[in-house]
C-alpha cells in the first residue's frame, strides 16, 4: 500500500515540472498554440472601397485582423486626406505595383496640369465648357443670382435678358461632373439649371468672358 502511494507522489511530481507534458522539452514557450488547421485563405491582392459622394476627406483607416492564435485585433492609421469620391480606395499589399503607378500618375500629371475644356451646350447668346470639377460659362449676359437645390443635385442661374427660346435641354458628356444643362425663359431673365453627378458644395466667380464654377 505504502509503494503505491509513492508511485503516485512521483507521478504528480514529474506532472508539476513539466507545464504541458505533450510540448517538447526545448520549445518556445512564448510561441502562442494553434490549431493544426490548414490555412487555405487566398493571398490579399486589392480591395476595393467605395464612397458616396459626400465623402471629401478620409479621416482614417482602420483594419480588423486575426493573430496567429486566432484573436481579433484593430489597427487604425489617422490620415486627413482629401480625397476625391468618384475615385475608389484600394486597400492592397503588392507595394511595386502600386508605387509603379503612383509614380506613372505623377509623370503624367507634370504633362496634363494645363486645362481643357469641352463644350458641353451651345445657344447664341451663352455656352458651357466643363473641365473636371469646373464649369465656365461664356456669355456677356449678368447673371442674377444663384442657388443650389437637390433631388437631383442641382446648381440653378438666372440671367438678365429677355428672350423667347422656349425651353433647351442638353445632356452632358460621359463621365462628366455636369450630367444635365436646360434652360427656360422667364419675363426679363432666362434660367440655367445645371445637373450634378453627386453631392457638392461650389463657388462662383466672375471672370473675364462670363462666369467660373467650381465643385467642391
Amino acid at each position: 500500500m505504502i509503494k503505491a502511494f509513492l508511485l503516485i507522489s512521483v507521478y504528480f511530481v514529474l506532472l508539476q515540472a513539466r507545464e504541458n507534458p505533450f510540448f517538447p522539452i526545448n520549445s518556445d514557450q512564448d510561441i502562442p498554440v494553434t490549431s493544426n488547421q490548414v490555412n487555405t485563405l487566398p493571398k490579399l491582392k486589392r480591395a476595393t472601397v467605395v464612397l458616396p459622394s459626400t465623402a471629401r476627406v478620409i479621416e482614417s483607416v482602420s483594419v480588423e485582423y486575426k493573430n496567429i492564435d486566432g484573436s481579433i485585433a484593430h489597427k487604425k492609421v489617422v490620415l486627413k486626406n482629401a480625397i476625391d469620391w468618384h475615385l475608389p480606395i484600394f486597400i492592397s499589399q503588392n507595394y511595386n505595383e502600386s508605387n509603379n503607378n503612383i509614380t506613372a500618375k505623377k509623370q503624367k500629371s507634370k504633362h496634363t496640369q494645363k486645362v481643357h475644356y469641352k463644350k458641353i451646350a451651345s445657344l447664341k447668346f451663352i455656352s458651357f465648357y466643363a473641365d473636371k470639377n469646373r464649369l465656365k460659362i461664356v456669355t456677356k449676359d449678368k447673371m442674377l443670382r444663384n442657388f443650389l437645390l437637390v433631388k437631383p443635385h442641382r446648381i440653378v442661374c438666372d440671367f438678365k435678358r429677355d428672350t423667347d427660346l422656349g425651353s433647351y435641354v442638353k445632356n452632358a458628356y460621359k463621365n462628366s461632373l455636369f450630367t444635365k444643362i436646360r434652360v427656360g425663359t422667364h419675363k426679363g431673365y432666362y434660367r440655367v439649371v445645371i445637373e450634378l453627378d453627386g453631392y457638392y458644395t461650389y463657388t462662383v466667380h466672375q471672370i473675364q468672358n462670363g462666369y467660373l464654377i467650381q465643385l467642391l
